[in-house]
């Protein structure tokens, strides 16, 4: 009994030790993180002028001022968010950079695509807006993408960058400021120009917009400022923190016929993903008939042009295309029993769901495998 005792009494000293041990630790880790991080009051002190495209902030407005408060803290309140811009900006800022200075176009301008997708291509909203600058479908066509069933270049970081820059040009030019044309480029030019007939205002600051236009100039000057400050800001990342700038090779391919990416793969002797992660524009497994500039990961090119004939060369002979017309009475699955090919290869080669319909004349890809 005694034994028994003293068995409970040493496990309850050491469940105390440890909870002491923990409260230590955690007060500790408290200590260090609140001193390696600004207060919140701190962060929103702009003891200098501000500055968006050149153009000076009002921040003597306190209206002006409030807002933009607003939006740093919300930006700052999330941490994993601004880490994860801090990341992706040091892959993609320097091609974007780039695109801005060839185009004539202010710096700042860069993380409006920050804002916009979090500079991933493949973000998209509830509205149909895709892609790095979230371009709508219509707009994007406008200004020079190519948006359809096999190719996307709202998720092209290039094409899609020279497309914001030719339409932030447009805009800046309708409305005589980047602030404006940053306001236009969230809400339409119509809208906007609407709205300053109508109130008779001059500036961005001083119009009563949307909700959300009102906050997106604002989010991109918090963004900047964030960015430009991380270590202020409590963000000390190293260059190993980073992710590596994006850095690739260029080939150009003129495909005479639909073909399947895993050839352009083979042929850079890398994995489909590695592929598709380069091209987010190419829709599906095919890359379209035709002239097609396609990047593949750095270093790969050498040879690149040999293997790539060779292996085309071998997917013709193997993969003997043809092209099916269909007749009344006739579906996908009885087409494609008929070529010897799986219903899925049938769909992937012509770009069709389970529930598309097909209609007699129809023409359809087939292949045997």
């Amino acid at each position: 009994m005694v034994n028994s005792f003293l068995r409970g009494a040493v496990a309850a000293l050491l469940v105390i030790v440890a909870l002491c041990f923990s409260a230590r630790s955690y007060a500790l880790e408290k200590e260090v993180s609140n001193s390696a991080l600004p207060s919140l009051v701190e962060s929103i002190r702009f003891p200098n002028d501000l500055f968006f495209c050149g153009a000076k902030v009002p921040m003597e407005q306190q209206q002006v001022r409030e807002r933009l408060e607003k939006e740093l803290l919300l930006a700052l309140w999330s941490r994993p968010q601004v880490i994860l811009w801090l990341k992706r900006g040091a892959r993609y800022f320097p091609h974007i950079e780039s695109v801005l200075k060839k185009e004539g176009l202010p710096d700042d301008l860069k993380y409006l695509a920050v804002v916009e997708s979090g500079l991933r291509p493949h973000a998209g909203s509830s509205k149909g807006a895709v892609g790095f600058w979230q371009f709508m479908g219509a707009t994007g066509k406008m200004n020079g993408l190519r948006v359809d069933s096999k190719v996307d270049e709202r998720r092209n970081l290039f094409k899609s960058t020279t497309a914001a820059c030719r339409y932030l040009k447009k805009l800046n030019s309708l409305f005589g400021s980047w602030p404006l044309a940053a306001a236009a480029y969230n809400m339409g030019e119509n809208g906007l120009a609407s709205e300053r007939k109508v109130q008779g205002a001059v500036d961005y600051y001083s119009l009563y917009l949307p909700l959300e236009t009102q906050r997106y100039v604002f989010k991109i000057i918090a963004a900047k400022l964030i960015m430009k400050n991380a270590e202020d800001y409590g963000f000390r990342l190293s260059k190993a923190d980073l992710y590596p700038v994006l850095a690739f090779d260029r080939v150009n391919i003129d495909s005479p016929a639909q073909i399947p990416l895993t050839v352009i793969s083979q042929s850079a002797q890398v994995s489909f993903k590695a592929v598709k992660d380069l091209n987010p524009e190419i829709r599906g497994y095919y890359l379209s008939k035709g002239k097609s500039s396609i990047l593949i990961p750095k270093g790969t090119a050498k040879g690149f042009k040999e293997r790539f004939a060779k292996l085309l060369k071998q997917w013709k002979k193997e993969n003997i295309t043809r092209l099916h017309v269909v007749r009344k009475g006739e579906n996908l699955t009885t087409i494609a029993k008929r070529y010897e090919m799986s219903l899925a290869s049938l769909l992937r080669l012509n770009r069709l769901t389970r529930k598309s319909f097909i209609h007699p004349g129809d023409r359809l890809v087939v292949a045997r495998e």
